[in-house]
């Protein structure tokens, strides 16, 4: 998935200004944030928020392609929550706009559910 977002966007002709890519892959750890032990993850998201949320990134100074992939339903130990890229020009558009993309999509967009 992240290497065909990366050709893609190289292939597209107006990508010529990108300096970077940026990617989070976020998986199910075996403990929850407090420490204790978990299970399994059950997972969902808004759709149409993400997809806000999406578009407000994108709109920022140097921000070129921000493509987000989120698994849904119960996930095991080690699987995949969330991968991201996003494209930009320097790393001083990219890094600010990728934790920040990270942090609402955590708190704004996902509904997590510890099974333990």
């Amino acid at each position: 998935m992240i290497d065909a977002w990366i050709r893609e966007i190289k292939e597209n002709p107006n990508s010529k200004a990108v300096g970077m890519f940026l990617i989070h892959n976020g998986i199910v750890r075996e403990t929850s944030k407090t420490g204790i032990p978990i299970r399994a993850l059950k997972l969902s998201y808004d759709k149409k928020k993400l997809e806000v949320l999406i578009n407000e990134i994108m709109k920022r100074e140097g921000i070129y392609s921000v493509k987000v992939w989120i698994n849904e339903g119960l996930l095991k130990i080690g699987d995949d929550i969330m991968k991201i890229l996003i494209a930009g020009r320097f790393r001083t558009d990219v890094f600010p706009a990728l934790e920040e993309l990270v942090t609402r999509i955590k708190k704004e967009i996902v509904n997590e559910e510890e099974i333990f």
